[in-house]
């Protein structure tokens, strides 16, 4: 059975981030990730989606960032997406597991060149001196890979979010916004329509 936008969360983000590319002026995969520590302290920022499936949607860090340890703490997340061109919202909450060595590899091969270098130079969420402390680490890694393939750092990978729910927003009229929730269960995913 072919499954539908209607039925099937997945496919109705497929469409829903088809749109936004269409239209959003830059970043049509930029979301926030609210993560919170083992003892409950919540914390959000902006990210870019790299990529999605029916399996979650995953993203890329420094495992040695705030984001990563709380990660790894408290392997729950949520993902929020604006798309203010076209009035609708994206959220996404559900469980994290880190990608597959290959996975990142593969990424991590598609980036240009002096994000690779920076991935190397930087000590994401750590105490930073000065700028000229990261620009001489910059260097340093660029000295070392001058020419040729640039591996990925044993400190840098991704991870990706499960979803248990997911819910789509889009503005209405007189603010009767429309809103679906799709909740996974063990026969795949239920969807309700909810109150604005």
């Amino acid at each position: 059975m072919t499954k539908t936008h209607d039925d099937d969360p997945i496919e109705r983000f497929r469409v829903w981030m088809a749109d936004a590319e269409r239209t959003e002026p830059r970043d049509a995969n930029a979301m926030t990730l609210a993560t919170a520590s083992a003892d409950g302290v919540p914390s959000a920022r902006m990210l870019l989606l790299k990529g999605f499936d029916e399996r979650g949607f995953v993203f890329f860090t420094n495992l040695g960032s705030r984001k990563a340890q709380e990660l790894r703490d408290n392997p729950r997340a949520a993902l929020c997406f604006h798309w203010k061109s076209l009035n609708r919202q994206v959220r996404v909450e559900g469980t994290i597991e880190p990608v597959e060595d290959a996975e990142a590899d593969a990424y991590f091969a598609t980036r240009p060149r002096v994000s690779q270098l920076g991935a190397w130079a930087s000590k994401q969420s750590q105490p930073l001196k000065g700028r000229f402390e990261l620009e001489a680490r910059v260097a340093k890694i660029t000295a070392r890979y001058p020419l040729g393939t640039v591996p990925r750092p044993p400190f840098w990978s991704g991870f990706r979010l499960i979803p248990r729910s997911v819910e789509f927003w889009e503005e209405g009229a007189f603010r009767l916004h429309m809103r679906f929730i799709y909740r996974r269960n063990d026969e795949g995913w239920s969807v309700e329509e909810l109150y604005p």
